[in-house]
């Protein structure tokens, strides 16, 4: 049970926007992501001529891709910039987003929902940084342990929330997609307004020059965490739980035959394939007979 003190923070100015504005985007990111999911799976064919396999391993796959390759760079944006400042540039990032993907939705471009796809994932590695390096500058000592476990806790309640919004929205039927939009681009409204309640947060090294070089930075950094053992263990320990999370919610999305408003095709094979099993069994039993 969570202390009557560790929820206080989430009625003060100093952590509760930031919270809200955090749990909102980790939400949005789900609904999409598997949004989009579901709509390749359930009705691939309106949508891309990729296998459904391939689209689905492919939406996992560009989603993680900015956090290889940006999330050392996103660090020190962090250091250099007024944190608040960051996390309101983010938020407004990802409206223009969910409005360039509502109209993917619409137009059931997958071009354009994978291109969406990747910038929320470079929404949500520009946002990591400035998230965890707030808190020790607006909590105590003494805060802090509670501060990261409502974090922690609301990042993957949205999540689980967001997955189930998501399927539920697609799920409504033939405008499913056109829900699914709407719902993203209200949750970055609502997260555009929480981001404005955050409050000032300076840089430590507003001097510091970026590398801009991807690869050399995060070289840099990963040189520099195994110089601590505790300190390189926490950094797999984390990926190993978020690996295995993607792992499991990219093949989370049910088969096409069992949607009720699936494509046709996909219902032509489900029916063939489970014609074919009926005899093959009835053969089974009659050789047995």
């Amino acid at each position: 049970m969570i202390e009557s003190g560790q929820l206080l923070l989430l009625k003060q100015r100093r952590f509760a926007p930031f919270f809200w504005t955090q749990f909102l985007g980790a939400a949005n990111d789900s609904v999409f992501k598997f949004a989009v999911t579901l709509l390749v799976t359930y009705q691939g064919p309106a949508y891309t001529s990729m296998s459904t396999a391939t689209a689905i391993n492919l939406i996992a796959a560009v989603f993680i891709l900015p956090f290889l390759l940006l999330s050392a760079t996103s660090g020190q944006l962090s250091d250099r910039i007024d944190k608040a400042r960051l996390m309101r540039a983010v938020k407004w990032l990802e409206l223009g987003i969910m409005l360039l993907g509502a109209w993917g939705f619409a137009a059931k471009s997958f071009g354009i929902l994978l291109l969406c796809v990747f910038l929320m994932g470079t929404h949500s590695t520009l946002f990591g940084p400035a998230k965890y390096a707030y808190l020790p500058q607006h909590l105590g000592s003494r805060e802090i342990v509670a501060g990261n476990g409502l974090v922690e806790m609301g990042t993957f309640v949205a999540i689980l929330l967001g997955t189930l919004a998501g399927g539920a929205l697609i799920d409504t039927g033939e405008h499913g997609h056109l829900y699914g939009a709407g719902a993203c681009v209200a949750l970055a409204c609502a997260g555009v307004l929480a981001s404005q309640w955050i409050p000032s947060t300076p840089p430590p090294d507003p001097g510091l020059k970026i590398d801009w070089n991807p690869l050399r930075v995060t070289g840099s950094n990963l040189q520099v965490a195994r110089e601590s053992r505790a300190v390189f263990l926490s950094l797999l320990g984390i990926s190993w739980l978020w690996f295995y999370g993607v792992l499991l919610l990219t093949h989370f999305a049910p088969r096409p035959a069992c949607s009720p408003w699936a494509s046709p095709s996909a219902r032509s094979r489900a029916r063939a394939c489970r014609a074919g099993w009926s005899r093959s069994a009835w053969c089974r039993s009659a050789r047995s007979g």
